[in-house]
C-alpha cells in the first residue's frame, strides 16, 4: 500500500514511537561515551528530552501534522537536557518552523522540516563539531531534500533518510578522531538514528525494531510545568505595576503584513508598560506575562499581531492583601526579594554545602549522569528569588540547557559558563555585591580560567585513548578532562595526577574528597603534599560526591 500524507494522528504516533525506541535503547546509547568514565549519559539525556516532547504531543488532540510538531517542539525546548538533549531540541523546533499550519506531511514538507531543523541546530551551537549528531542530521537532511522530488511512497523517503543517517553515523569515527581512536560511533548521533528507527517502523505498521531493554513507559514521562509566578514579595503599596496580565496572541498573517513580528522589538515594546516580563513565541503563538499598570495598553499592543486568547488578568494589590493576611494569621512571612542570586549545579551533599557556604543561593543536584533540565534549571531561576540572577553550571553539558533557561527567564538572568566544580568554586569567589550582572559574569568567568581541575575515578570497560592503556575497573586521572594517569591503585593515579598539575607559581591545592574515597586515603594524600610540595597550602572539604573518588582544584 503506498503511503504519500500523513495526518496529525499518524505523525503523532511516529513521534510517540520514536520516543519510545529511545528508551528502550537509552543504556546502550549511554555505553557509547568516548571515555570509559561511567558518567556516560547522552542517551538519559536524549531519552528524557524527547520523552518530554512526546508527553506533549501526547496531551495534544489535533488531526494537524503542524500542531502536533509544534507540541513536540513545546515539550522538547522544555524537557531539554544536557547537550544533546537541547541540540534535539532545536532539531524538532526548525522542524516545526518548516511543517508550519500543514494539515498533512509529504515527502516534500518533511523534507523541508528537518532542512531547517538543521539550520536552527547549527545555529544554536557556538562551534559546532563534525562527526555528531550535527552532521548525522545534517546528512539525513541531505538525503531527504535528494529524495522528495522523486518519492512516490512516504514510507521509501524515510527508509532513504534513515538508511542516510546510519551511513553517516558509520562516518562519524572518521570525523571525529577520538570517536576512531576508541573504536565508537558518536552517542548522539546514535541516539537520532534510534528515533528515526521507531519513527519509520510506525509509518510501516510494524512493531519497534528489536532493542536491547525497556526501562520507561511512555506514562512515565516527565511534563513541563505551566508558568506561575509568586505574587508576595512586597508591601502591597510598593507594588508599582498593579495587574498581572496574562495572554496569548494567535498570530494572523493579515496583521502581519501591516505589523511584522520580531519577538526582541516587542519584548522591549512591552518593557515600557510594566515589569516581571515573559515573552515566549513560536511561529503560531506569542505567549506574554507582564505585571502592568494599564493592562488594556499592553492587550493593544499584541492585537497588533492577530487575536488574543487564553486572557487572564489580576488584581495583585487585592492578592497581596488576601495574601499578607493570610500568612500573618498563620505567622509566616517571606524574605524580600534580593538584589542578585546566585544557582549552581552540583552532585553530594558535601559540595551543596559548601557552594552555599560561597554564596549559592539555589544548589541543583546534579552533574555527571544527572543533567537538570531546562525546566529545572527555570524553577531554580525563580527559586533564587532576586532581581538578578547569576547561573554556574559546573559542566559543560548543562551550559546550552543553562542559557536556554536563562533566556526563557522572566528576570535578568546571565550565564557564566564553569565547566567544572573546581571552576564554580573559584567565579563563586569573584562574585561582588555592587557590581552590574553583565561585570560579575565577566569577572566570574574570568575567575574560572585561572584555576585547573584534576578528576579520580573508575574505568568501565577497556579501551585505549590518548597513548594510553586501561583496564576496566582501574582508576584514571584526568586534568582538565585529558586522561593522564591510570592505575588499578587509586593513590598512585591520584599522586600522579597532582605531580602533572602542580607548577612553581601554583600556591593551593583543595582536594574534595569523594564518597568513595576513605579518610585513611586524604591522610596520605596530605602526608604526600606536605612532604613534596611544603610552599602549598592544602585545602580539604568532604564533598560527598559520587563517581568521582576526588575532585581537585590547582590554583
Amino acid at each position: 500500500m503506498t503511503v504519500r500524507t500523513i495526518d496529525g494522528a499518524a505523525f503523532a504516533q511516529m513521534v510517540l514511537a520514536g520516543a519510545q525506541h529511545l528508551t528502550n535503547n537509552a543504556k546502550m546509547i549511554d555505553s557509547l561515551n568516548v571515555f570509559p568514565v561511567p558518567d556516560g549519559d547522552t542517551g538519559t539525556n536524549m531519552n528524557l528530552s524527547m520523552t518530554s516532547g512526546a508527553n506533549e504531543v501526547k496531551n495534544t488532540v489535533s488531526d494537524q501534522a503542524g500542531e502536533i510538531a509544534q507540541a513536540l517542539s513545546k515539550g522538547l525546548l522544555m524537557g531539554a537536557r544536557g547537550n544533546s538533549g537541547v541540540i534535539l531540541s532545536q532539531l524538532f523546533r526548525g522542524f516545526a518552523k518548516g511543517v508550519e499550519g500543514k494539515t498533512v506531511l509529504d515527502a516534500a514538507a518533511f523534507a523541508e522540516g528537518f532542512d531547517i531543523g538543521v539550520k536552527t541546530a547549527y545555529k544554536a551551537v557556538m562551534k559546532p563539531v563534525e562527526g555528531t549528531i550535527l552532521t548525522v542530521a545534517k546528512d539525513a537532511a541531505a538525503k531527504a531534500a535528494e529524495t522528495a522530488p522523486i518519492a512516490g511512497d512516504l514510507t521509501d523517503f524515510m527508509e532513504a533518510v534513515l538508511e542516510e543517517a546510519k551511513a553517516s553515523l558509520k562516518r562519524t569515527p572518521d570525523l571525529l578522531p577520538v570517536l576512531k581512536e576508541v573504536g565508537v560511533v558518536d552517542s548522539g548521533g546514535q541516539g537520532l538514528v534510534t528515533i528515526y528507527e521507531g519513527m519509520l517502523a510506525s509509518l510501516k505498521g510494524e512493531e519497534l525494531p528489536q532493542s536491547l531493554e525497556s526501562t520507561v513507559d511512555l506514562d512515565d514521562m516527565v511534563n513541563a510545568e505551566h508558568h506561575k509566578m509568586a505574587q508576595d514579595f512586597m508591601n502591597t503599596e510598593d507594588i508599582e505595576f498593579g495587574y498581572c496580565t496574562e495572554f496569548m496572541v494567535k498570530l494572523e498573517d493579515e496583521k502581519l503584513q501591516e505589523h511584522p513580528f520580531e519577538e526582541e522589538t516587542f519584548r522591549n515594546e512591552l518593557g515600557e508598560h510594566g515589569d516581571s516580563l515573559l515573552v515566549v513565541s513560536d511561529d503560531e503563538i506569542v505567549k506574554v506575562h507582564i505585571h502592568a499598570e494599564y493592562p488594556g495598553e499592553v492587550l493593544s499592543l499584541g492585537q497588533r499581531f492577530g487575536s488574543l486568547i487564553n486572557l487572564k488578568i489580576e488584581n495583585m494589590r487585592e492578592q497581596h492583601t488576601s495574601i499578607v493576611g493570610d500568612k500573618k494569621n498563620n505567622k509566616k512571612s517571606e524574605e524580600p526579594v534580593s538584589e542578585f542570586g546566585i544557582v549552581t549545579v552540583a552532585m553530594g551533599d558535601g559540595l551543596k554545602t559548601l557552594f552555599e557556604s560561597l554564596g549559592a543561593s539555589v544548589v541543583i543536584q546534579g552533574g555527571q549522569t544527572m543533567n537538570p533540565s531546562t525546566q529545572d534549571l527555570a524553577d531554580a531561576i525563580k527559586q533564587a528569588n532576586a532581581r538578578n540572577v547569576l547561573i554556574l553550571p559546573n559542566n559543560k553539558n548543562i551550559i546550552m540547557a543553562a542559557e536556554q533557561a536563562a533566556d526563557l527567564a522572566e528576570k535578568n538572568v546571565a550565564v557564566v559558563a564553569t565547566k567544572t566544580i573546581p571552576q564554580g568554586m573559584s567565579s563563586l569567589l569573584a562574585f561582588h555585591p555592587d557590581a552590574t550582572i553583565e561585570e560579575n559574569q565577566k569577572n566570574m568567568l574570568e575567575a574560572s580560567k585561572h584555576v585547573k581541575t584534576g578528576q579520580v575515578t573508575y574505568a568501565v570497560r577497556d579501551t585505549q585513548i590518548d597513548g594510553l592503556a586501561i583496564e576496566n575497573g582501574n582508576f584514571m586521572g584526568l586534568a582538565d578532562g585529558k586522561i593522564k594517569s591510570t592505575n588499578k591503585d587509586k593513590l598512585t593515579v591520584v599522586k600522579e595526577l597532582l605531580e602533572g598539575m602542580i607548577e612553581g607559581e601554583d600556591e593551593i591545592v583543595t582536594i574534595l574528597q569523594g564518597e568513595d574515597a576513605s579518610q585513611e586515603e586524604v591522610e596520605a594524600l596530605e602526608a604526600f603534599l606536605e612532604e613534596n610540595y611544603e610552599d602549598i597550602e592544602v585545602e580539604i572539604h568532604e564533598g560527598n560526591q559520587p563517581i568521582y573518588a576526588f575532585i581537585i582544584a590547582v590554583e
